[in-house]
Parts: C-alpha cells; sequence; structure tokens
C-alpha cells in the first residue's frame, strides 16, 4: 500500500432523487471527517453491474491512491457476499458480484480480498435493502483511516471472487464483431474491443450496414455522420458528430455490432 489513504470515491446506480448519496455521504463524514470523497457517478442505470463495473475500471486508474466504493447491487440482502479488495493502486469496497473486479485488475490485481462480516466495523443497524449506506459506506470509511482491510473480516480466495462474463470480441478478415460495453451521456458507443483492432483498416467502413468514417475524433466526420475511433479508455467506439450514435444503430448494451471494410475497398485492393 503507499501509505493511509485519503480519498474515497463513490459509484453507484442511486440517482439523484433521492438521500441515498447524501445518507452515504453523511456516514463517511460522521467517521472519517477529514477524508475527500469524490463521486465517479451516481447514474449508472439501475442494476446495470456491467456498466457500473466499466465506469469505474475507467475511472480508478486517474483517481488519487483511495478507497473506491461501488454499489450496483441488485443482489443486496442476499447469500452475496459484501467484500474489500486490495490492489497495488488501491482499495475497493462493494458487492461480491462482478463489480469491482476489473477495477482492480486496471489498479495492478488482487494481492488481498477479504468478506465483510465483523460487526464492529458496520453501521450500528444493517439494513437488508441499503448496504451503501450501513456497509460499504463504514468500511470504506474505517480503510480510510489506515485500518488493514484483515480487521473486517475473514480473507477470501481471490480465485472464488465473482467475475462478470467475458463480452464477446472477434476479430475477422476485413474487420471485427464485438459486443457494446458501455453507451454513454453523448450516446457514444464503446464496444468491448481493443482500439488496435481497428489498425489497418481504411478510411470509411460499414458498421452494422451504415456507412462512417474511421477517423481519430468526432470532426473527422460530417455532422451528422458516424465516426468509429479509438476512445479515452482505448477501446473501439462509435459517435455521431453532433448526434448520437447509439440511436443511428439502434443498439443497447450487450448488442454485438460489425465493423467491416466497405465493399468497394475490398474490390479496389484496399491495403489490409
Amino acid at each position: 500500500m503507499n501509505g493511509i489513504p485519503r480519498c474515497v470515491s463513490l459509484t453507484t446506480d442511486y440517482g439523484l432523487a433521492d438521500g441515498f448519496v447524501a445518507a452515504c455521504h453523511g456516514v463517511l463524514a460522521r467517521l472519517a471527517p477529514a477524508v475527500r470523497v469524490i463521486d465517479v457517478t451516481h447514474l449508472v442505470p439501475p442494476a446495470d453491474v456491467r456498466r457500473g463495473a466499466a465506469v469505474l475500471a475507467q475511472t480508478v486508474p486517474y483517481l488519487p491512491w483511495g478507497v473506491h466504493v461501488a454499489v450496483v447491487d441488485p443482489g443486496v440482502g442476499t447469500t452475496r457476499r459484501g467484500i474489500a479488495l486490495a490492489a497495488p493502486g488501491g482499495l475497493l469496497v462493494g458487492p461480491d458480484n462482478g463489480l469491482l473486479v476489473p477495477a482492480a485488475e486496471a489498479l495492478g490485481g488482487v494481492t488481498e480480498a477479504v468478506e465483510l462480516t465483523n460487526p464492529d466495523w458496520l453501521g450500528p443497524v444493517v439494513s437488508r435493502t441499503f448496504h451503501g449506506r450501513d456497509v460499504f459506506a463504514p468500511v470504506a470509511a474505517r480503510l480510510a483511516l489506515g485500518a488493514p482491510p484483515a480487521e473486517a473480516g475473514p480473507a477470501v480466495d481471490p480465485g472464488t471472487l465473482v467475475r462478470l462474463p467475458e463480452p464477446v470480441v472477434r476479430a475477422e478478415p476485413g474487420g471485427l464483431s464485438a459486443e457494446v460495453l458501455t453507451v454513454d451521456h453523448f450516446g457514444n458507443v464503446q464496444l468491448a474491443a481493443p482500439g488496435t483492432l481497428l489498425d489497418g483498416l481504411p478510411s470509411r467502413v460499414l458498421v452494422n450496414g451504415h456507412e462512417a468514417v474511421h477517423g481519430r475524433t468526432f470532426g473527422d466526420a460530417e455532422p451528422g455522420t458516424l465516426v468509429v475511433y479509438v476512445d479515452s479508455a482505448a477501446q473501439v467506439a462509435i459517435a455521431v458528430n453532433t448526434g448520437r450514435a447509439a440511436d443511428t444503430l439502434q443498439t443497447t448494451p450487450g448488442a454485438l455490432v460489425t465493423i467491416t471494410r466497405l465493399p468497394r475497398d475490398l474490390a479496389l485492393g484496399a491495403p489490409a
């Protein structure tokens, strides 16, 4: 570890219309008033664990070394475990439902995992439906004050942690097929494919049958036109200049998107 964490980040699907986020902030402020809290987002679509995992994994490498709490937890109150994970780049706290593992890998990999069972680390009353307030925030506060994860509960074999299914990614002759990983606020479509799979594709391609520019940024396409590019997370992404690619393609997370050369490029013998 790199010393005592001085930061706690929060990533949830709680929304902003209720007091859920404020309650978590309040627990942190009561137990660790000097610790800085960073809100990553509270607008993960409800129960969309894959979206929450992607947002968290793509954000934590840019945050200060600290404790990262994530709560997208449709299994709250069931037998699913509450866990804390240690990685070289920070600590993570949340449900054992696949949400935390990609972020732990982005921070260097899991070096320690514990189940959150120590009652002294939890709230005085633990609701069956609000573990963000009663379990994860109190644990994060104690970790942020320097307590070791091992005091939160028994060790967990990292090999038993729940992991999300691997998304579909296929390199194919003349292009690629990949699952939609996320759709952001702007309607940009991020695929599960690494950006290197675009290498060698020509300046114009087909995306699910729609003609698109293969460019470097949004402005490489005319307004209203699709552009395929490598995004800030080094993933293949599709946007519409001043529009919404998700609407143009009528696609959602989990759907398959295929990017191929235009037939005329193949006919002209464009370089592979």
